[in-house]
This record gives C-alpha cells, sequence and structure tokens, in this order.
C-alpha cells in the first residue's frame, strides 16, 4: 500500500512541476542545472532536491523497514552501477524520472524508447555482472 501511495505523490510532484513551473521532473536535469555555474535558477532546484532528502528520512522514521536492503554488493559495486547510471543518463538525455514518469505520461514517443532501453540496460548489466561474479 505504501507503494501505491508514493507511486501517486511521485505523479501528483510531477504534475505539479510542469503545470506550476513549466519544467519536467528529471532529477538528472535538476542536479545537472545546479552544477552548471550559469544556471540562474538554482533556489527551486536546491528546495527540490532538500524535500527529497527529507522526504525519505521522514518516510524511514514511520516506515524504516521498506528500508532494508539483502544485498551482496560491495561499496565498490554501487560506485561502478552509478558510474554506469550517470553515463547512461548523458546517453540518453535523460533519466528514468523524467522519460520513464514526465515523459512517458506526456506520450513522447523518445522518452518511451528511452525508458525501454533503461530497463533492457539494467537487465543485460545485471546479468553480465552477475555472470562475470561467477555466476547467476
Amino acid at each position: 500500500m505504501i507503494q501505491v501511495l508514493g507511486g501517486v505523490i511521485i505523479g501528483l510532484a510531477a504534475t505539479m512541476m510542469l503545470l506550476f513551473n513549466g519544467r519536467v521532473t528529471g532529477i538528472s536535469g535538476i542536479v545537472g542545472g545546479l552544477l552548471n555555474p550559469k544556471t540562474s535558477d538554482k533556489n527551486w532546484r536546491v528546495l527540490f532536491l532538500v524535500g527529497l532528502i527529507l522526504g525519505g528520512a521522514f518516510l524511514k522514521l514511520l516506515h524504516g523497514e521498506i528500508f532494508t536492503v539483502i544485498s551482496s554488493a560491495t561499496p565498490f559495486d554501487y560506485v561502478i552501477a552509478g558510474f554506469f547510471v550517470g553515463c547512461g543518463t548523458l546517453m540518453g538525455n535523460g533519466c528514468t524520472s523524467g522519460h520513464g514518469v514526465c515523459g512517458i505520461s506526456r506520450f513522447s514517443v523518445r522518452s518511451m524508447i528511452a525508458t525501454i532501453t533503461f530497463i533492457l540496460s539494467g537487465i543485460m548489466s545485471i546479468i553480465m555482472f552477475k555472470l562475470l561474479r561467477g555466476g547467476l
């Protein structure tokens, strides 16, 4: 049930961002704008990211059990995964939040193709990574 509520909140947030700010809620674009010295609209970007962090912290206080992760991944694995996600975000001109949540809801064919590509690449990456580690 909490996942459904989370999905509704993400959808509402993306809708409000588009209606009130005229922007797609793509996290890579929001963070990229913060890192770009020429960007003049940094205030809402900072507030958005603070809201993401505080929202996660609040949820952990209420339902900490959903943050339990059982994984054999090492910190190095996470660094490598983050690197590949960053490369994919650059190559795909956006991330899953921009393409998957906002683009698909606007019936963007480009976003649909990008999201399918993200998912298939993730599946293939996991399979290859596990094979390199000694099996599935």
